[in-house]
């Protein structure tokens, strides 16, 4: 099998240069990877900078340069527009490439080495389906669930805002949310029919997204990922893939203050509305 073409966007508003830092160094070293594996030929990257900052904008372009510097990698900055959201930005780069695949990616990813490597290989054998999400860990090492079943508004109440006791008695319910029926298993498998995939990183075929029209920037921030799995799932299958491995520092929007509590809010109604209302 030929290798396949990749287009890479990681949109960034004000990051943690820290994060960032590792995410593309990690991402360097799994695309040098999937090359040496024959698994990619030509990879563009496009770094997104929403900060509307002139100075946070010029260090993303910075940590680019330096780390992708006589690597073959084309990299694009787009960065002095103003905060148009995560999918909007997204979409900036998502149409008009002719790459086989697009990844989005968050800045505060890492990748493992042969992440890339497996992703496409597996995609490749899989006609049937045209977005993969990956086995997501945390910085302690511990497993965290991107994949989920369709929300309930209770769930995402019980996750959010709920304190840790009333978590605990429904534990049960939010294990299921989080398809750990399916994900906790040994040996790990891979499932196809992923009701929602996490933003964090989808790995989404061309086919797929010229007929979904990838994000819909109507969603600012939040929902966006699990508003575009519906539309994906409608057209073709999705798959989680535990070969394919991240580590991700990301999520919880309602401690991130009030500001993100009313996008998440906002999100939610507008992705309810669109899809179905499901409270329990």
């Amino acid at each position: 099998m030929l290798p396949s073409s990749l287009q890479i966007s990681v949109v960034t508003h004000r990051p943690d240069l820290k994060l960032l830092e590792r995410c593309l160094r990690k991402l360097a070293l799994a695309i040098a990877a999937g090359r040496e594996a024959g698994a990619m030929k030509t990879v563009h990257l496009a770094l997104i900078d929403n900060s509307e900052d002139p100075v946070v904008a010029e260090r993303v372009i910075e940590l680019g340069k330096t780390r992708f510097a006589d690597t073959g990698v084309h990299v694009t900055y787009l960065h002095g527009h103003a905060n148009i959201g995560y999918g909007a930005a997204h979409n900036l780069v998502l149409h008009g490439t002719g790459s086989d695949y697009h990844l989005v990616l968050n800045p505060d990813v890492e990748l493992a080495p042969d992440a890339l490597a497996n992703a496409v290989r597996w995609l490749d054998t899989r006609g049937d389906v045209g977005a993969l999400a990956p086995l997501a860990r945390r910085a302690d090492g511990q497993r965290e669930y991107l994949c989920k079943r369709y929300p309930a508004i209770f769930d995402l109440f019980l996750r959010g805002f709920a304190p840790a006791f009333m978590r605990g008695l429904f534990r049960r319910r939010l294990d299921r949310y989080e398809m750990r029926d399916l994900m906790d298993v040994d040996p790990p498998r891979e499932v196809v029919g992923i009701p929602a995939l996490s933003g964090a990183f989808m790995l989404v075929k061309r086919f797929a997204i010229d007929r979904t029209g990838g994000f819909d920037p109507r969603f600012f921030l939040y929902f966006e990922d699990y508003d575009w799995s519906v539309r994906l799932n409608r057209i073709t299958k999705t798959a989680y893939v535990p070969s394919v491995e991240i580590g991700h520092h990301g999520g919880h929007a309602a401690r991130k203050g009030l500001r993100h509590v009313v996008w998440f809010v906002k999100s939610g109604v507008r992705f309810y509305r669109r899809h179905g209302w499901k409270w329990f």
